[in-house]
């Protein structure tokens, strides 16, 4: 009930799946190589772009899951985090350690947001 629609759909995934006003990105990556504070950064700006796409933007974020290849990048990782989320918008959020798809990623974020 109510229009789904699917955004950068590939043959595996979309990269946001709309529905009822409610924005399911699917996790995004940054380029692989580098560091946790390269790739994370890389990650925001694309969740930005697509949250854009969606209608969307990061004050409207309600949830964040972080995947982490190494909890030992958490710091890293929230320096970065810190300085993009915005004031008084910060979301529900989970953090925690899991193999990603190649050792080149260090960062995965997974987002639900809801349109304007």
């Amino acid at each position: 009930m109510g229009e789904i629609t699917r955004l950068e759909t590939g043959p595996r995934m979309s990269q946001a799946v709309i529905h009822n006003g409610i924005v399911y990105l699917a996790g995004v990556v940054g380029e692989p190589g580098g560091s946790v504070t390269s790739q994370t950064t890389e990650v925001l700006t694309e969740i930005d772009r697509l949250l854009a796409l969606a209608g969307s933007d990061k004050t409207r974020i309600l949830r964040a899951q972080i995947w982490l290849a190494d909890m030992a990048g958490f710091a890293e990782m929230n320096a970065a985090w810190d300085a993009w989320v915005a004031p008084g918008n910060a979301p529900a959020r989970a953090t925690g350690e899991a193999k990603l798809a190649t050792p080149d990623y260090l960062v995965e974020i997974i987002i639900t947001a809801v349109q304007k």
